[in-house]
């Protein structure tokens, strides 16, 4: 039966998903017409797709046959290699890219409106004139209200090409009239540093987010504000920082390490070595250096942790880090889908994978490690972490460091009391904080206009009329009675550092959460304590 010209590109996307199965054949270095030659295999999955596209008695969607059999292709193999669909494609490339084209805005959805919480400093919608609390009602004309609109629409009417036009409408409280802006679309970072800041006289902070192609130079950049304000020692906060690109981790670690030092190597299925080692160009070789991890910094972020761990450098600060050593590539499909597959594992300069373990196409107990970690109480007491003495590891000072599943810190620091508990948790999840908080800034936003960040940061206090305005808030949406006896300061410490980030930025946010964060203050408290440690 001949095959019509349409379902060539559905029919190579099968194909392309039975070949990962018989991965030790492929040579990744090949063009894709030695990789994809004539095999019984596909041909089987082929014949399958024809008779079901013209055979089966109703109609069926093949496209979704398609994505149904790459996954469950891929679901055997291993927990990280994935497929992204080709209408998520676009935005996980962007991100990872670190910018976008757009108009420059932080946006609600809220009630039937797009409420603008704040937007980008220097971008498009700032230089127009757009401020936070506008309410865009039209994008050229067209509308972009009411219930049933969605965050893709949205999107889709805002977003365009570079330097192209968009005449927006804007309802704005107190106006008699409606605004008419016109914005040109520009290059949109999605920053990877949320934070940058010191945190004594010689002691710099900077979190990260994630490692895009643009992390590295926003980290160079705020390392050198950062020195320039009399930074000789640093926080590196990587907690909840899910990883991204190995290269990028690659780089970041060379600042702190000396010429020659092995940062990490990989190794592939066929056995091939490739080693990464520092270079000169290192500006924070002679700092003291202090990295904090928990359960959920993973991947590029456990390089990093893993290379100066065991290099003997640096502090690493916090609880056992999340645990995958697996190295993906991004294949495209051919149809704007794409599968990123596993194809080495890295090894820390010891030695060590620190990839935990992982049952081929069962990977429930894989994702629920969290909860494992949980109910032993791991996470509350380092006596918990469990190690397997096959997979010990010195490093040359004769520092002991284990294998098998996660970075385990230098210095164990308990769950913060603020992100343990579950009511907290369950409010931030919803987004109820920063809705509550966008409404009380919506009020009257001349209350806080003459107020800077510095002041706001270090003066402003919650009253006790917020906290209990968002008791009821929470108790309305919830329908439900909750009370904040016995965690009114952490409810304090997040609405206002929430205030801070619409007012201001996330730098603000971070400054305020960090003013009692334990593993931040155990940082302060062990720098001040050897001010003239040496790494």
């Amino acid at each position: 039966m001949a095959t019509k010209n349409k379902y060539i590109p559905l029919i190579i996307g099968v194909a392309i998903a039975a070949g990962v199965t018989i991965g030790g054949k492929l040579n990744f270095t090949d063009t894709s017409d030695n990789l994809f030659t004539t095999n019984s295999k596909k041909d089987k999955l082929n014949r399958l797709i024809d008779y079901i596209d013209y055979e089966y008695v109703d109609d069926v969607n093949t496209d979704s046959i398609v994505d149904v059999t790459v996954n469950g292709i891929l679901d055997n193999l291993d927990p990280h290699s994935t497929y992204i669909p080709k209408e998520d494609l676009q935005r996980i490339t962007e991100n990872m890219k670190g910018d976008f084209v757009g108009i420059g805005i932080n946006f609600y959805p809220y009630k039937d409106t797009i409420a603008v919480i704040r937007p980008t400093e220097g971008g498009p919608s700032e230089r127009a004139g757009i401020i936070s609390g506008d309410r865009i009602l039209l994008a050229d004309g067209d509308t972009i209200f009411g219930r049933n609109i969605t965050n893709e629409d949205i999107v889709q009417k805002l977003k365009g090409d570079k330097n192209t036009r968009v005449k927006l409408t804007v309802y704005r409280k107190g106006e008699d009239k409606l605004l008419e802006f016109d914005v040109k679309r520009k290059n949109i970072p999605i920053k990877s540093v949320d934070a940058a800041y010191m945190l004594t006289d010689d002691l710099g902070y900077i979190k990260m987010n994630r490692f895009a192609e643009s992390t590295y130079k926003e980290f160079k950049a705020a390392l050198e504000e950062l020195q320039d304000q009399g930074a000789t020692k640093l926080t590196l906060d990587l907690r909840d920082n899910p990883g991204g690109f190995l290269g990028i981790a690659e780089q970041i670690a060379d600042e702190f390490l000396e010429d020659d030092k092995l940062i990490l190597f990989t190794r592939d299925k066929k056995g091939k070595e490739e080693r990464t080692y520092a270079t000169r160009r290192g500006d924070f070789e002679d700092g003291e250096i202090y990295i904090l991890i928990n359960e959920n910094s993973a991947s590029a972020s456990e390089v990093i942790a893993g290379a100066l761990q065991d290099n003997d450098k640096g502090i690493i600060i916090g609880r056992r880090s999340y645990g995958k050593g697996l190295v993906q590539r991004e294949m495209a499909l051919g149809d704007g889908s794409a599968v990123r597959l596993t194809v080495s594992r890295y090894y820390t300069p010891t030695g060590r994978s620190i990839q935990r373990p992982y049952t081929n196409g069962d990977n429930n107990g894989y994702y629920n490690d969290y909860y494992k970690r949980l109910r032993t109480g791991e996470l509350a007491d380092e006596e918990s972490i469990e190690v397997d003495d096959s997979l010990r590891y010195t490093t040359p000072k004769g520092k002991v460091v284990y294998g098998g599943g996660g970075i385990i810190p230098d210095i164990f620091v308990p769950v913060d009391r603020l992100f343990d508990n579950e009511t907290i948790n369950y409010i931030r999840r919803r987004g109820h904080f920063d809705y509550f908080v966008f409404e009380e800034l919506d009020k009257d936003r001349s209350v806080y206009a003459n107020v800077s960040k510095y002041d706001f940061i270090n003066n402003f206090e919650v009253s006790d009329d917020i906290v209990v305005r968002f008791q009821e808030y929470i108790n309305a949406k919830e329908r439900a009675n909750i009370t904040f006896v016995a965690y009114n300061n952490e409810i304090r410490r997040i609405i206002k550092a929430t205030l801070a980030r619409q007012l201001f930025d996330d730098n603000a946010f971070e400054e305020i959460i960090n003013k009692e964060d334990v593993m931040v203050q155990e940082v302060i408290l062990l720098s001040n304590e050897y001010p003239s440690i040496k790494q």
